[in-house]
């Protein structure tokens, strides 16, 4: 799988197959769900890696195929996180996880 256009993009990406295995992370994803000298979790199961609720929701959002965005504060910065499934030539292939820092007095628009 190739996903040059992400690797410096400046959010995490994270991308697994229909069953949690990672298929990739970029550049961001890895210094924030990894500690230095940690294994890359490529290759491993997302669902080793979450607490038991977010296990739960998770399998759910796979199992129907259904998106997910909410914020969350962690470490004094706050974040979007927006989960969706992916495609390939219409056949659900797996789950997309965007982490980004936003701002917390981010501006709200009507257009």
């Amino acid at each position: 799988m190739k996903f040059d256009w992400c690797k410096e993009f400046n959010g995490a990406v994270t991308v697994c197959d229909k069953i949690g295995t990672i298929l990739y992370m970029n550049e961001k994803a890895i210094l924030t769900f990894t500690d230095p000298g940690d294994e890359s979790p490529i290759d491993h199961n997302l669902f080793d890696c979450h607490p038991e609720p977010a296990k739960v929701i998770l399998m759910e959002l796979m199992n129907k195929q259904k998106s997910n965005c909410y914020t969350i504060e962690k470490k004094g910065k706050k974040k979007l996180i927006y989960q969706s499934p992916w495609y390939e030539n219409g056949e659900y292939k797996g789950f997309v996880e965007i982490s980004l820092e936003i701002p917390f007095d981010l501006p709200h628009k009507i257009r």
